[in-house]
């Protein structure tokens, strides 16, 4: 077991903040455009309106869904279950689908019929399933969403805003499967009474529209309007773009992620000091020299960055290779941007005598001394 000191060491980027300033203008009654790395704005209008959001809801859904995994359990569809109108993928009474299936039948088809067999599924009832949804939009700081379906037709306080749909498709969009399901432009999937192979194709025209993009998801009703959440990496940039009652969504979409991707600026950041030497106790080394790994930071604004680097003092050996020894903070603010581990690049054997381990003691202590 290694003893742990802590060192603290703060490093401070000059890099000057970029002001992203914007003639954009779209079709949408309410737009938003994040950084999908760090949720900040990057283009706005109205954006904490709350509106109804159609199948965008779906996103909730499918995040649910994930979350329980148990991805190829099997279900045997009800006449229940199947009492929603609608787009549909499908199904029928009698039918067996897996929870896998499901999943890609309400990201790429939109199925409603599938939001309410995933919602009996999860929650034992839809009303159990959107109690689900509420609390995990309560958990996300989602204070103007609120859901009434999992499918998302309209209700009576059936609301979100572009801005908390972006941040919910932030945090899904970490999640494998999601990500992958949204991604798809089409599936081949068995399910049926019995179950037979069919192609389902995904909705979203701009995963062929668009290059770069990743997903996510189209809605529509009366009430909503046309609505669209995408997401697009290109360059090592991540976007997420939500537009709400939106003639030209498609249009709207590819203006706004082509304005993203050139107001977010890519900044390699190195610390000042980029490695350091920890020494090693009883060890065939006296030292273990570790370096600090650069970051790649895309963002509107790079000023006042800090890096934190957390070492330990000393180690007793051994120490492998690739081991984490420590970890590099780095923050804007009191906000943090990400964590890196820092590792070591080689074995040190422990040399197993006492004389060596004493030895190696002083010359810490010796060492911590003079620097104190």
């Amino acid at each position: 077991m290694k003893r742990i000191a802590v060192i603290l060491v703060f490093m401070l980027a000059l890099v000057q903040p970029v002001k992203a300033e914007s003639n954009l203008s779209v079709s949408a009654k309410a737009a938003v455009l994040i950084n999908g790395e760090n949720g900040e704005v990057v283009f706005a209008k109205n954006s904490d309106q709350k509106m109804p959001m159609a199948s965008t809801t779906k996103i909730m859904t499918a995040l649910l869904l994930c979350e329980y995994g148990n991805f190829e359990k099997e279900i045997t569809v009800t006449a229940e279950m199947l009492r929603v109108e609608g787009s549909s993928m499908g199904l029928l009474a009698g039918d067996k689908v897996t929870l896998h299936d499901l999943l890609y039948g309400l990201m790429l088809a939109s199925g409603n019929d599938a939001a309410n067999v995933i919602a009996f599924t999860v929650g034992g009832s839809i009303k159990g399933f959107v109690d689900m949804m509420n609390n995990k939009a309560r958990e996300l700081e989602l204070v103007s969403t609120h859901f009434e379906t999992p499918s998302g037709l309209d209700g009576d306080s059936h609301c979100t805003t572009a801005y908390e749909l972006a941040m919910l498709t932030k945090y899904a969009m970490q999640n494998e499967e999601f990500s992958k399901a949204v991604s798809s432009k089409s599936a081949t999937l068995n399910y049926g009474n019995p179950p037979y192979r069919r192609t389902l194709t995904n909705h979203n025209k701009l995963l062929k529209m668009y290059d770069g993009v990743v997903g996510v998801k189209t809605g529509f009703t009366k009430k909503s309007g046309r609505c669209l959440v995408s997401a697009a990496k290109r360059d090592g940039k991540f976007l997420i773009a939500v537009t709400l009652n939106a003639p030209s969504d498609w249009q709207d979409h590819k203006a706004m992620l082509d304005y993203g991707f050139t107001a977010i600026k890519q900044t390699n950041f190195s610390p000042l000091v980029n490695g350091y030497n920890i020494p090693v106790i009883n060890g065939s080394s006296d030292g273990l020299f570790v370096e600090i790994e650069p970051l790649t930071i895309n963002s509107l604004d790079t000023a006042d960055i800090d890096c934190k680097i957390y070492l330990p003092q000393f180690l007793y050996a051994p120490v492998k290779t690739n081991e984490e020894v420590g970890k590099a903070v780095y923050m804007q603010g009191d906000k943090i941007l990400t964590e890196k581990p820092i590792l070591s690049k080689g074995d040190i054997t422990s040399l197993n005598t006492t004389e060596n381990a004493l030895d190696s003691i002083l010359k810490i202590f010796k060492t911590i001394i003079m620097n104190i």
